[in-house]
């Protein structure tokens, strides 16, 4: 489903969701990806990647399996 954007143009609420961050981790990351030549939205979702295979490997699983099971409820 489509959402009509304030400035006309649509998002797709199914694919794009919203966070708050505290403004200080704002300006934090808004640096890094001026520093990385990245968009937030592309740093936040490697920071979660690259964590996520942290945390994989610390459970000494597969990274897809950790995925599967963090979002089937298992951790």
């Amino acid at each position: 489903m489509a959402k009509t954007t304030p400035i006309g143009n649509t998002m797709d609420i199914n694919k794009w969701k919203s966070v708050a961050i505290r403004i200080d981790d704002y300006k934090i990351l808004k640096s890094l990806c001026g520093k990385k030549f990245r968009a937030p939205a592309s740093m936040i979702s490697k920071l979660v990647h690259d964590y996520c295979k942290y945390q994989a490997s610390k459970e000494k699983v597969k990274y897809e399996v950790f995925i599967k099971n963090l979002l089937n409820g298992k951790h």
